[in-house]
This record gives C-alpha cells, sequence and structure tokens, in this order.
C-alpha cells in the first residue's frame, strides 16, 4: 500500500519545506515535489494543504498503571496510548519498576506483561532502580545488550521506596559510563523533604498547597548540583535530569552545559503553564489534582519565564509530560487531611503537542524548536533516531496533520485519558491535531479514532546519539 500525505509544509529540526511525503508499507520512501507527485498514483491520499507535517511526538516520560500511595495510575496501557494518539504522539517510553528488593528483570518482565498486546502506539521502556547492589548493576549490562534499554532512572527522594543514596547512585553512573547507558534522575533531596512534611503535618498544614511548599526549589536545584558532580566523578557519566521545574535547578545544568558536559534536561507543560498559587492553592481539597512531584512552583518566581528561555536555549532539551495520573474520587481523596498522602502525578500525554504549539503560538519557540522538543530530540536522546523523530526517507511512517488554524479546548468532557477530570480544564489552544498515521496507518482522522489495541510494537533502543 502507498500513502501520500499532500500538500502540507514539512517541519523538522533544519527548517522547513512545501513537500508530499510518500509512504509505502510502514515507512517513509521520499519527500517529493508537489509538482512530480502529481504524476503519481497512491492507493491513499491525505489531503494537507494548509497544515503542517510534522514527525509523531515522542513522550519519553510516561507512567502507566504505576503503583504510588495505595494506589495506581488511573490509565492502562490501552487507554493511556490511545489517548496520546489522539493527542499526535505516536511513541511514549515508560518506565518498567524494579522495587527495592527485587530483581531488576522480573521487574522488566512485569512491564512487558502490562504492556504487550495493549498499547495502539510504539513504545519503549526505561528500568527504574529501586535498589542498587551487585546484581543490578549487572543488569544495567544485560538490559542495554539484551533488551534494548539503554536509560537507567534513579531517585534522590522518597526514602524507604525508591531512593538512592550518593554511593549507589556513584556505582551506577560508573556502571552507566561503561556500557554507554544514560542515567535519569529524579533531583530532590528526598530526606530534607522528609523532615519538612513531618514538620508541617505537626503543625497541622495539611492542605495540598503545602505539597510545593515543602519541597522548596533549593532543594531541587542543590539535588540537581550533586547529581552533576557526582555524575563528573564517574567521568562524565551521561546524565539527564527528568521534570526540571525551577530555575535553580536550570541554571546548574546550564553551568554544566557551558562545560562542555554530558547534562540534559527536560521540563514538562505543567511547569510552564500551572502555579503554585493558582492550582495547588486551589480553595479546599481541590489543589490535590496538580499534586505532583517535583511541585508547581510560585507564580511571583521566575520560574517559568526560565524555562521557557531553557527551551529556547537548548538548557532543556525535551519537553515529556511525567504521565502518571489519578482520579480526583479513591485516588487522589486518599490524601485528604494530609497532603502527603495524596498520589503524586497529573495526566497529561494527550495534550503535549497542542500544549507546546501554543508557545510557538505565544512567540516562546519556534516551529522547528517544537518538532525538536516533543519528537527529534527525544528520538536522538533515547536511542530511537532516525527510525523516529523526523519525517525522512527510511524512517517509520509516524507523521501528525497538524492544522494552525484550527482550535483545541481542553476538558474532562473531550479528553480520552482515564481521568475524572482535566488539569488543563478551559484551555484554549490556538492549533489542533488532524490526521495522526503511526507506521503508514491512519489512526486519528476527521474527528475519529481507527487505531485499535495491540498494534503498537515494543522498540529496543539503541545508545543515545545526542551526547558531545
Amino acid at each position: 500500500m502507498t500513502l501520500l500525505v499532500k500538500g502540507g509544509t514539512v517541519i523538522g529540526p533544519t527548517g522547513t519545506q512545501l513537500a508530499d511525503v510518500l509512504v509505502q508499507g510502514e515507512k517513509i520512501v521520499a519527500l517529493l515535489d508537489p509538482l512530480f507527485s502529481a504524476t503519481i498514483t497512491p492507493d491513499e491520499v491525505v489531503d494537507a494543504a494548509g497544515k503542517y507535517v510534522i514527525p509523531g511526538g515522542i513522550d519519553a516520560h510516561t507512567h502507566m498503571e504505576l503503583p504510588f500511595g495505595g494506589t495506581a495510575a488511573s490509565d492502562t496501557f490501552d487507554t493511556g496510548t490511545r489517548a496520546a494518539a489522539w493527542g499526535g504522539t505516536t511513541t511514549i517510553i515508560d518506565f518498567a519498576v524494579q522495587k527495592t528488593g527485587d530483581v531488576v528483570q522480573d521487574g522488566l518482565a512485569a512491564w512487558h506483561a502490562k504492556a504487550e498486546g495493549n498499547c495502539h502506539i510504539d513504545y519503549a521502556f526505561h528500568m527504574i532502580l529501586g535498589g542498587v547492589d551487585n546484581d543490578a548493576l549487572k543488569a544495567m549490562d544485560q538490559l542495554v545488550v539484551d533488551e534494548g534499554i539503554t536509560s537507567f532512572k534513579l531517585f534522590m527522594a522518597y526514602p524507604g521506596v525508591f531512593y538512592s543514596d550518593d554511593g549507589q547512585i556513584l556505582r551506577a553512573m560508573q556502571t552507566a559510563r561503561e556500557n554507554g547507558a544514560m542515567i535519569m534522575m529524579h533531583a530532590e533531596n528526598g530526606i530534607a523533604i522528609d523532615v519538612l512534611v513531618q514538620q508541617a503535618l505537626a503543625r497541622g498544614e495539611t492542605d495540598p498547597i503545602y505539597h510545593g511548599i515543602t519541597r522548596p526549589a533549593a532543594l531541587e536545584a542543590e539535588a540537581t548540583s550533586r547529581a552533576i558532580a557526582l555524575a563528573e566523578v564517574a567521568k562524565d557519566c551521561p546524565l539527564y535530569i527528568v521534570h526540571l521545574s525551577a530555575s535553580g535547578a536550570l541554571e546548574a545544568v546550564a553551568h554544566a552545559r557551558d562545560a562542555g558536559r554530558n547534562v540534559f534536561a527536560e521540563t514538562c507543560p505543567q511547569y510552564l503553564y500551572l502555579t503554585l498559587e493558582d492550582q495547588l492553592g486551589a480553595p479546599g481539597f481541590e489543589g490535590a489534582k496538580w499534586v505532583c512531584s517535583t511541585p508547581l512552583r510560585s507564580k511571583h518566581e521566575s520560574h517559568a519565564k526560565d524555562l521557557w528561555k531553557g527551551l529556547r536555549s537548548n538548557d532543556l532539551a525535551i519537553v515529556s509530560t511525567d504521565h502518571c495520573p489519578f482520579c480526583m474520587k479513591d485516588q487522589k481523596e486518599l490524601g485528604v487531611g494530609d497532603f502527603s498522602k495524596i498520589p503524586n502525578g497529573i495526566g497529561g500525554v494527550e495534550h503535549r503537542v497542542d500544549l507546546i504549539y501554543q508557545g510557538v503560538v505565544d512567540g516562546q519557540l519556534s516551529l522547528e524548536r517544537w518538532v525538536e522538543t516533543i519528537s527529534t530530540t527525544p528520538a536522538r536522546m533515547f536511542g530511537l533516531y532516525p527510525q523516529k523523530g523526523i519525517v525522512a526517507p527510511g524512517s517509520d511512517a509516524d507523521l501528525v496533520i497538524y492544522d494552525p488554524n484550527g482550535t483545541t479546548r481542553i476538558g474532562v468532557g473531550t479528553h480520552h485519558m482515564n481521568m475524572d477530570y482535566s488539569a488543563y480544564e478551559g484551555v484554549e489552544i490556538q492549533g489542533r491535531v488532524g490526521t495522526v498515521i503511526s507506521r503508514g496507518e491512519v489512526i486519528v482522522a476527521d474527528g475519529n479514532y481507527h487505531g485499535r489495541k495491540g498494534r503498537g510494537r515494543y522498540l529496543k533502543r539503541g545508545l543515545s546519539t545526542y551526547l558531545v
């Protein structure tokens, strides 16, 4: 079967061009001059006139079905990847979990069992290491070679759950430096945060806003700086800071990058648009909707402004979502009267492409930078390029036809995530995901869904091609 995406403007990291995209089977085979493509007769034509043609989005940070705080993320691999497809994301990289005391490979097998046969789009895994010991270090080598898992996440937060001390982190970094993997870091000083949480609860400060107040930006900056120092000691182990939310942490990343270090970071839409006061500080228990870690930051400081600048300058390389949704009913409500028991997470896998496009509309980013942050750089950072992340011959035919003249109004009544509220209720985007194509198959078109559970494939990843 051949498919021709006709009349659109193709956007890539190096610029834009008027070109028709010819797809055969699952692959892009050519970018054609429109005059030439008029001479061929494809089996199917997708009209992209007046629209942008971009590579399918890659969300490099999702948590489908993640157990947390006595419950589990409300999106399954079925519902979550279907919602992602609606929003123009055609690949996710989720996190398989090794809990402390468990075998790394058993944790990976559990995540394969959750995902296999249930995904609507292609997927890959990072590996969370909940316990760094000799067996885990050997497993890192095995996963890189045999499983195509080339990134490992560690936590400086959550003592007693996922926390690793500096010695464990250093050993994991040394192993990654030898096998070529990337270390991903949740950079918050969890030991100090736990003290602040207990002190707040003792004072009767139980509302959701105290989740943010007890996780101050200074402790994110400190942990980020410490992670960067440990990576340097580990002979410049590649380091990727997840869900960076604060100016001080960004400054530490920028300083390392100015020195030529292999230090990278992502941010998430919630830190660009939502705030401690307006969302976490909502009346009553409403603020629980926006409890996530790292937390939302104050609108009275320059965090969001600095994050947009960081995206422009490439000190922030990627926008992911940290999609980890929980419903208010029976899940977020577990923390009524005690903010520390509110499950941490915000759902956003469906809205990332749109929310960052609004940054283009607002003059924060160029079209090219939009595509880089949502697709091309994630593919390069995590060993999927050029199979994914670019509209080019030989690449998978993962394409989004984006209408800059359309509008998208976000809300619980129209989203497809398994959540009983929307973190972005009422937000209007000056643009719209139209047609979505995954490996040559049209899965979203004309406001209808044509995909199916089980068509997504597991992707074994190579090493990062983004290192200096």
